[in-house]
């Protein structure tokens, strides 16, 4: 009798956590409420694969058994008008902790006194040579040129790239990204950070930074890479004589580094670096106008990237999109709203948990607390930029 009452309660609970749970998850029906449902979903899944393919992937990369014996490479640096940072951050170069390897500095059309600050450090490193373009009133300003006379001039056959303005962040920047010329590899890219200063927009323009690298290298992990940042990465002189250079896209004036990964990045032949003793800092933009018109001039090489990348990139932006324009329509449908915000709070969370880790392995720990605002608010600016980008080209580096 016992028996048969507690079996009748147990059979009676689960009935009713059925029946809650059933209640929980929204009857779909084939009208608007209902493809729209399915549209969330769908996205919120588009969301996840994207962020466990790509950044969870990135998250748990370690580096793969590199090369004993370092070969020889040449690094290149090509300057306009940097006598204050060729002074700071020249010497950090020359004083890399390598077996055997020249800098180059092409110093283009520079007015200030950027030759007479080359010329002295060259009395003490015998490694480092200058190559000055001549005055050209009717070149353009851009990187191009002068890294092509750079790669031209260049004694060894792997070369490496900065900027005068960056700083790596020590002496072992270069090992770590030369090391991974392991057999069948090209190309190596690496992560260039800003500096942390005070202010919101510096936070800003981090988080941007980051979000990208976090992007271009996790792509890369997966089999595919679409771009690189000049600041911080190296590449065989064969490969880029390979392709003929820059010639497929000397007409716009950026794009040494995105363009260049687009001509000659495979699946297999590129590596990713992310050591932290490999990371290279710059230092960011003051204004909100200095740094929007930066990021204008970067957005003009996106329409010369390959078919499949587009694709690829745009895969992001439109399910969230479609996430966000969904949540909207069915919050307004009392039998939606619980299902549907848990869902999304999930795909916040499981968001902030890996790009927060991932941010604290990118050393940027300091945005992790609010990245779920960054993350929106980042949603919502960067196709201002994007679609206010003019096809003209900036004269400015």
């Amino acid at each position: 009798m016992f028996y048969q009452i507690y079996s009748e309660e147990v059979k009676a609970n689960d009935l009713l956590l059925q029946s809650t749970f059933m209640d929980f998850i929204p009857k779909i029906a084939f009208d608007f409420p209902g493809i729209v449902f399915l549209v969330f979903c769908f996205v919120v899944l588009v969301q996840l694969l994207f962020l466990f393919l790509v950044n969870f992937r990135l998250l748990k990369h370690k580096p793969k058994e590199k090369l004993q014996k370092l070969p020889p490479v040449t690094v290149i640096i090509c300057a306009r008008n940097e006598e204050d940072n060729l002074f700071k951050n020249l010497p950090l170069i020359l004083g890399q902790d390598y077996p055997d390897f020249e800098v180059i500095v092409v110093n283009d059309q520079s007015v200030d006194d950027s030759r007479h600050i080359i010329q002295a450090f060259q009395k003490k490193y015998t490694n480092l040579r200058l190559i000055e373009m001549e005055k050209n009133k009717h070149r353009r300003f851009g990187k191009k040129v002068p890294l092509t006379v750079g790669i031209k001039g260049a004694k060894y056959d792997k070369l490496a790239f900065t900027d005068a303005d960056c700083q790596p962040r020590s002496k072992q920047w270069l090992k770590h990204l030369v090391a991974n010329y392991t057999e069948g590899k090209e190309i190596v890219i690496g992560y260039g950070a800003y500096e942390k200063q005070k202010g919101f927009l510096n936070k800003f323009i981090r988080f941007d930074t980051t979000s990208i690298a976090a992007n271009y290298l996790g792509a890369a992990k997966l089999g595919r890479p679409y771009m690189a940042v000049g600041r911080n990465m190296s590449y065989l002189k064969e490969t880029f004589f390979k392709v003929d250079g820059f010639r497929k896209h000397y007409h716009i004036q950026s794009g040494d580094d995105d363009l260049f990964m687009q001509d000659t990045a495979e699946r297999r032949n590129v590596a990713i670096e992310l050591h932290p003793e490999s990371f290279v800092y710059s230092t960011p933009k003051t204004s909100w106008g200095d740094w929007i018109r930066q990021k204008q001039r970067h957005y003009t090489t996106a329409g010369e990237y390959r078919l499949i990348n587009k694709l690829f990139l745009g895969i992001f932006p439109a399910s969230m999109l479609l996430m966000l324009v969904s949540l909207v329509i069915l919050l307004f449908n009392y039998q939606w709203w619980a299902f549907v915000l848990a869902v999304f709070g999930l795909r916040i969370l499981l968001y902030w948990l890996i790009n927060g880790l991932l941010f604290r392995k990118l050393e940027m720990g300091d945005l992790v607390a609010l990245y779920p605002f960054y993350e929106l608010m980042h949603f919502c600016v960067m196709p201002f930029i994007f679609y206010s980008t003019k096809g003209g080209q900036s004269s400015k580096w």
